[in-house]
């Protein structure tokens, strides 16, 4: 069964290129198109779409307040927000509006793809430089309220001691991966880092989040951050 999308941006070409690239998927059917945030909730209640693409960078209804309306009306929508800001502060407001997915405007046309599969089956999607960057402020926030690190001596103590891996859990390759998940990398930068092809990335990945328990590569590396399983420079 096709995913329904409705696709709100207010760059024509823009949205034209992530219909095209839609388009060719089969699994993708683009409903409708609109180029303001005021013009979503009509959209919404017309064509009962299941994802929602929506550009954050709107005039006068901007992409989050948009949202927030969304899914307010229509909770059972999922909405991925399209952004060219991988500022934590435009990723808190935007899933703090009830987004389930917030993707960079630089991404290619296999993280668009997952995004949307993900979203669709009630997982949320973060772009991976998103995600890096959230784990760092995360750690950050946390050792200054003291509940990873009592103390600088402390910090230091750590660093001395050799890396932990969840290897009662994980193979090695799946600690490798975890860990560049964690530095931010796509499947991509995960396939030519270790030199391996980008299927058996997937499979990797798909293995660790069985492992885990979790829904998606976001809740694996807070997960993973948390525990000490991996390392964030």
């Amino acid at each position: 069964m096709a995913t329904n999308i409705v696709l709100i941006d207010d760059h024509k070409l823009f949205r034209e290129g992530v219909k095209r690239i839609l388009e060719l998927e089969a699994e993708f059917n683009v409903l409708a198109e609109g180029d303001d945030g005021a013009s979503a909730t009509e959209l919404v209640r017309q064509y009962k779409p299941d994802v929602v693409l929506m550009d954050i960078n709107m005039p006068g209804v901007n992409g989050v307040e948009a949202t927030a309306k969304l899914i307010d009306t229509f909770p059972a929508v999922k909405v991925i927000i399209l952004s060219i800001h991988d500022d934590e502060n435009y990723v808190t407001h935007a899933l703090k509006s009830g987004a389930q997915g917030y993707l960079l405007k630089e991404m290619d046309s296999d993280a668009l793809i997952n995004a949307i599969t993900v979203v669709s089956e009630g997982g949320s999607y973060l772009h991976p430089k998103v995600t890096h960057n959230l784990v760092k402020e995360y750690r950050r926030l946390v050792s200054e309220e003291g509940a990873i690190y009592e103390s600088d001596d402390h910090l230091e103590k750590l660093k001395d001691i050799e890396h932990r891996r969840p290897l009662h859990l994980l193979t090695r390759r799946e600690c490798q991966v975890l860990q560049m998940l964690a530095e931010g990398k796509s499947n991509k930068g995960i396939s030519e880092g270790l030199y391996i092809s980008e299927k058996t990335v997937k499979n990797h990945v798909s293995s660790i989040l069985q492992k885990m328990k979790v829904k998606d590569r976001t809740q694996a590396v807070v997960i993973a951050i948390k525990k000490g399983w991996v390392e964030i420079l």
